[in-house]
This record gives structure tokens, C-alpha cells and sequence, in this order.
């Protein structure tokens, strides 16, 4: 597409202006050629740095590694809070998961896992692939969906009785009341 643009339009117009200039012998004609130019080039430059500013964060399997806890932005209330409460994981680099049922700090309960990534081809992030051992707790029971920003991403987990679950990387903290 880029291609036609600067065939069907640049192209002629940066013509036209060099012809002008040169019949002429103006150097307006000239200046307006470059300046056209620059800024066409600035702009692409503008564009590529917002775009790889902005764009959905590439992940690594690395990237993965770490500890999550429920997010509770994305729902906020009594039901976000008592979840934050309950559950949370850790994905650790020997690609262990370890899914902890909880009563605020306390443990209740531990459900293993271990953890691999996949690249589709039409993807530049890593996939998340989880094999809980089994029995396994609900949410747990698939793999998560990831969505991504420029800067952070969410695990999404869909629960046969709470739909999806958030979770994103951090430090499990007593809620303030």
C-alpha cells in the first residue's frame, strides 16, 4: 500500500517541484521538495516510536515467571476482594506452578503444575501452557488467556463458577479495610 502511495503521489509531486525548480530557478521550489520530504520522514519516525511505545509487550517465557495475584481492578468489590483473598500462584523458573488456595496469608491448600510456552506463527509472544497435576482446582482447569498492554500483562483464567479470573504480576498484601 505504501508502495502505490509513493508511486501514484509522492513520486509526481517531488517531480513536479524539481522540474518547477529547475525551469525556474527558484530554490522555493526546491526547499518545499526537501521540507516535504523531512517531514514525511519525521513523521514515519514519529509513528514507528509511538507504535513500539504503545504496542501489546512481546513475551518471553521468562516474562512469566514470577508471582500473581488477583486483580482487582478489573471488578472491583466485595467478590474481587474475597478472591484477592483466596487464590493466587507462582510460577517459578524450574517451571513449577504452584496454585494456592488461601484464607488471606495463611495456605490451605497447594495444587502442582508445571508450566511450557508455545509461539503460534502468527504470534510474536509466548503462549502460556499449564499441566496441573490432577485432581485440580476449577480455575486451574485450562489454559489461561493472556491479554498484554505496552507495559504489563494479564493472565485470564476461565472458571466453570466464577467465568474469568484476572491475575496480574505482584506481591500478595493484606487488603486495608
Amino acid at each position: 500500500m505504501m508502495f502505490f502511495s509513493f508511486l501514484f503521489f509522492l513520486a509526481p509531486i517531488t517531480g513536479i517541484l524539481l522540474l518547477a525548480w529547475w525551469v525556474s530557478g527558484n530554490k522555493l521550489f526546491g526547499k518545499i521538495a526537501g521540507y516535504f520530504w523531512l517531514s514525511l520522514i519525521g513523521l514515519l519516525l514519529l509513528g514507528a516510536i509511538i507504535g513500539w511505545l504503545t504496542g501489546p509487550k512481546a513475551l518471553d517465557k521468562d516474562d512469566y515467571y514470577g508471582e500473581y495475584i488477583v486483580d482487582r481492578d478489573y471488578f472491583p468489590g466485595i467478590q474481587a476482594d474475597w478472591q484477592y483473598n483466596t487464590f493466587r500462584f507462582v510460577i517459578k523458573e524450574n517451571d513449577s506452578i504452584y496454585f494456592y488456595l488461601t484464607n488471606g496469608e495463611n495456605i490451605l491448600k497447594t495444587y502442582r503444575g508445571v508450566v511450557t510456552t508455545t509461539t503460534p506463527n502468527h504470534y510474536r509472544s509466548d503462549r502460556l501452557i499449564i499441566y496441573m497435576d490432577q485432581p485440580t482446582h476449577h480455575i486451574m482447569a485450562s489454559n489461561p488467556t493472556t491479554y498484554r498492554s505496552a507495559w504489563s500483562f494479564n493472565l485470564v483464567f476461565y472458571s466453570a463458577k466464577f467465568n474469568n479470573v484476572y491475575f496480574k504480576k505482584g506481591k500478595w498484601e493484606p487488603l486495608s479495610e
